[in-house]
């Protein structure tokens, strides 16, 4: 039969499967060879195929991956390879904060060049942006992004506010929470229902299945609360609960080929004068600094693309 991967650690996963049991699965053998570039074979939101334990019911063994559809990769700094977040997603969630911890849009515009690299849908979620006063360079940034075409929510936890909207934009879909420690994404899942504690440093004790570790995501089943659904029970949204990121660094995109997942600046990749050996920075005929020059592209978005470029030829990530 088929199964969910809901979350693993060890290379001992948690399989909701097709019969409606959830059972604990080893790989079996060495059929997930070709997956082992990445830092853990298998992310929440993996479907594959398992084998039951003929003794144990709650027991199985994977035998083979189902291809991913798509998935979210960032690049493990400890392990030195690429560490998959979350697959076969319809959202990645790029949840910040105004302060609390303080607003890093670079972080996000990392994100999101790395969404754009694979494919993914990404949505912005500003939660405690009841706090947003604090900082008046925070809208500033989310409008900037919204210019771009990117969907961007303002929402609090704490207040309410937004939250019946972004529970509709979850609702029958599978969505990835991504995000700092401390941007508010487990407390996100509490209060979309309040059936699902999530607890720092803990797994939802809906489940009941131990802690989380700093390199374990979980895949979280909730039911929106009726008071986010105009009182309809039954409502359901999937949620990969991610753990929290300090430091989000690319994974295969090189500095030249950066500007590709910039969206405002992929159009004119190519057009320079000097084509695509232009680096953007200094020459004459550039089409990027052209636009940059005349507010087509944001001075905000270019310098960002200057600096997360460099990072990437230097390999430092520190803001």
């Amino acid at each position: 039969m088929q199964g969910t991967v809901l979350a693993g650690t060890n290379n001992v996963f948690e399989v909701e499967c097709d019969d409606g049991v959830i059972r604990s699965c080893s790989i079996k053998g060495k059929v997930l060879k070709s997956e082992k570039e990445y830092y853990n074979p298998l992310a929440p939101g993996d479907i594959v195929e398992i084998e039951a334990d003929s003794i144990d019911e709650d027991k199985g063994q994977i035998t083979a991956l189902v291809p991913r559809k798509n998935e979210f990769v960032r690049w493990n700094v400890k392990g030195r390879c690429p560490q998959l977040l979350a697959a076969n997603v319809d959202y990645m969630i790029l949840v910040t904060t105004p302060c609390e911890p303080p607003f890093r849009p670079r972080f996000i515009d990392r994100e999101l060049a790395q969404a754009e690299m694979l494919g993914l849908t990404p949505v912005i979620v500003c939660n405690k942006y009841d706090l947003a006063d604090e900082d008046p360079d925070v809208e500033n940034q989310l409008s900037i992004w919204e210019e771009l075409g990117y969907q961007v929510m303002r929402i609090s936890a704490k207040t309410g506010e937004g939250i019946e909207e972004f529970a509709q934009l979850l609702e029958n879909h599978l969505s990835a929470f991504v995000g700092q420690s401390g941007v508010g994404k487990s407390s996100l899942v509490n209060v979309l229902d309040d059936t699902c504690v999530l607890k720092t440093g803990s797994l939802s004790k809906k489940y009941g299945r131990g802690n989380h570790t700093t390199t374990k995501g979980t895949l979280n089943r909730i039911e929106l609360n009726t008071a986010l659904t105009g009182g309809v029970k039954g409502r359901i949204a999937s949620v990969i609960d991610t753990p929290g990121i300090r430091r989000f660094m690319t994974h295969d995109i090189q500095a030249e080929d950066l500007a590709l997942y910039f969206r405002e600046f992929k159009p004119l990749v190519g057009k320079c004068s000097f084509g695509m050996s232009c680096t953007h920075i200094s020459e004459p005929g550039c089409k990027i600094l052209e636009a940059v020059h005349a507010g087509v592209i944001s001075e905000e978005r270019y310098e960002s693309w200057r600096r997360i470029s460099d990072q990437i030829k230097n390999k430092t990530w520190d803001d």
